[in-house]
C-alpha cells in the first residue's frame, strides 16, 4: 500500500487544496485571459494593453473560483473516502474525481453527470497511474547504482577498494 506523507491531515487538506486550486486557476486563467484580451482588443498598443488588463481583472478571479470549488469538493470527497474506507490509496482519488465530476454536472441532467463522472474518473486514473509509474521509476533509479549495469557486482572497484576476483580489473 502506498501512502502519501507530504500532504496535510484531512481537515486541513481541504483548505490547502482549495487555496492551491484557486491560485492555479487564477494564474492560469490570468495568462490565458491576458492573451485573449490582447487579441480581441482594438488595434493600438494602449487599447490592447487595456483590453488585456481588463480581461484579466474580470475573468481570472472567476476562473480561480471555479478551480477552488472543484478542488474543495474533490478534497472533501477524498477525505470522506479516507475516513470511510480507513485507508489512503489511488482508488480514493479516482472515485473522488468521478464523484466531483458528477456533482458539478448535476444541474445539467443525468446524462451529463455520467459523462462528467467518467471524464473525472479517467482523468484522475491517468494522473494516479502516471504518479505511480514515476514513483516506481525513481525508486528503481535509487536501488540500482548504475542504470547500465543490471548486476552491481559487475561494477569496477572504487579507488582503493580491493577485489578478490583473480585479475579481472588489472
Amino acid at each position: 500500500m502506498m501512502e502519501e506523507y507530504a500532504r496535510e491531515p484531512c481537515p486541513w487538506r481541504i483548505v490547502d487544496d482549495c487555496g492551491g486550486a484557486f491560485t492555479m486557476g487564477a494564474i492560469g486563467g490570468g495568462v490565458f485571459q491576458s492573451v485573449k484580451g490582447f487579441r480581441n482588443a482594438p488595434v493600438g498598443v494602449r487599447h490592447r494593453l487595456r483590453g488585456s488588463v481588463n480581461a484579466v481583472r474580470v475573468r481570472a478571479p472567476q476562473i480561480g473560483g471555479s478551480f477552488a470549488v472543484w478542488g474543495g469538493l474533490f478534497s472533501t470527497i477524498d477525505c470522506g473516502l479516507v475516513r470511510l474506507r480507513g485507508k489512503e490509496d489511488p482508488w480514493n482519488s479516482i472515485t473522488s474525481g468521478a464523484m466531483t465530476g458528477a456533482i458539478l454536472a448535476a444541474r445539467s441532467g443525468p446524462l451529463a453527470m455520467v459523462g462528467s463522472a467518467m471524464m473525472g474518473g479517467i482523468l484522475l486514473a491517468l494522473i494516479e497511474g502516471f504518479g505511480i509509474l514515476l514513483t516506481r521509476y525513481t525508486a528503481q533509479q535509487f536501488q540500482n547504482p548504475s542504470p547500465f549495469v543490471e548486476d552491481p557486482s559487475q561494477l569496477p572497484p572504487k579507488e582503493g577498494q580491493e577485489t578478490r576476483s583473480y585479475g579481472q580489473y588489472q
